[in-house]
């Protein structure tokens, strides 16, 4: 629980930006939107989402429960035709109200990493893997020395583990039969770990 105070205007503009970058680089909702599982306005229904964010985080005297900021993510995904079942709206959830935090106390170190993130995925584009293996040797070369400091870096584990097609980004999604994203659940393996 976090009972809100207020943020500088400073802290407001980073707060927004925050919310912004996190939600960027959650592969869910960035799948959703370029696949328009929630029709046409996807991407203006995941904007309204940033915003509707950013004003339950500021709410004033209100205590703020990540459990609440869940549901309203769950809520928002079902919305979009998508059930989320890889733990990544906890995570997501837990990150929004640590940047919150952070935010209240003037701290924005880790704005500033997600900033920074997202710079370094925009100068390395997202490369496909093809299967073919004539140049694997070249390539294995060549990445082995530079991939832990080219990766963007995660929050927590996991926030942007279902980037598709970028190599060493953590498993492909499966599709089943009928077209559907299978990802397994954190929630139903009994809690441990």
């Amino acid at each position: 629980m976090v009972v809100p105070a207020h943020l500088t205007a400073e802290a407001v503009n980073e707060l927004r930006e925050g919310i912004d970058l996190l939600l960027g680089r959650w592969s869910a909702l960035q799948m959703a939107i370029q696949n328009e599982w929630g029709g046409r306005d996807t991407r203006q229904k995941a904007q309204q989402l940033a915003l509707d964010i950013y004003h339950w985080l500021i709410r004033p005297a209100e205590a703020l429960y990540v459990d609440d900021l869940e549901n309203l993510l769950d809520d928002f995904m079902l919305s979009l035709n998508t059930e989320i079942d890889d733990g990544s709206i906890e995570e997501i959830s837990e990150n929004l109200m640590i940047i919150h935090e952070e935010c209240l106390e003037g701290n924005f170190a880790s704005i500033e990493r997600l900033r920074q993130s997202a710079s370094q995925t925009a100068n390395h584009p997202m490369q496909v893997v093809t299967g073919d293996d004539d140049d694997d040797d070249d390539d294995d070369e060549s990445d082995s020395g530079s991939s832990s400091g080219d990766e963007p870096m995660d929050m927590e584990d996991g926030v942007d583990h279902l980037t598709v097609g970028e190599p060493g980004r953590g498993p492909t999604p499966m599709v089943d039969a009928d077209g559907w994203t299978v990802v397994s659940s954190r929630r139903n393996r009994g809690g441990t770990r």
